[in-house]
């Protein structure tokens, strides 16, 4: 691939996949100026990715792939510093929501919960409920984490499960 094919790969992939590629940061990262880092190492990562590139799989695979092996390192690189905080689905506590109810409503509420939620994954998790959220099929998921789609059906089962025991428990203590 010609840098000028390479710098055009990127800038059409860039466009039409930069908001799902912040979304996902914002997944993976919970402080917004490490999310802001880890979008710049997504792109970086996408741009010299581009020189590789066959054409085996969809550019959206491509760049969900990349954009997840990127978030994926970055979570295991702060696991290491002892900054990761992530449990197992099994050991996952509920989230108790500081914000202030009367001021938020309750659809931010939920939605900040969900993802509090989905930053104590652990990163497997993590990377297919993202993946999930972001309407990408279990085939998709299967594509870009290399688990099989019966693997990934399975996880966004329990994940969901969880969610839903998680959430509804909270309501019952209300």
């Amino acid at each position: 691939m010609t840098l000028t094919s390479q710098d055009g790969s990127y800038r059409a992939a860039a466009e039409q996949f930069g908001g799902a590629i912040a979304r996902l940061a914002r997944g993976y990262e919970a402080d917004p100026g490490l999310a802001d880092d880890l979008v710049q190492d997504i792109h970086a990562a996408l741009w010299r990715s581009f020189a590789y590139f066959e054409g085996q799989c969809s550019v959206r695979s491509w760049v969900y792939r990349i954009a997840h092996n990127t978030a994926v390192s970055h979570v295991q690189s702060r696991m290491r510093q002892g900054r990761g905080g992530l449990v197992s689905l099994e050991d996952i506590e509920p989230v108790a929501s500081d914000i202030d109810t009367e001021a938020t409503a309750d659809a931010s509420q939920t939605s900040t919960r969900l993802m509090a939620t989905i930053h104590r994954l652990a990163p497997a998790d993590r990377q297919v409920m993202l993946l999930y959220l972001e309407d990408l099929t279990a085939a998709e998921i299967g594509e870009v984490t290399g688990l099989s789609a019966a693997a990934v059906a399975t996880r966004i089962h329990r994940i969901k499960g969880l969610l839903a025991r998680q959430f509804s428990t909270q309501e019952d203590n209300r």
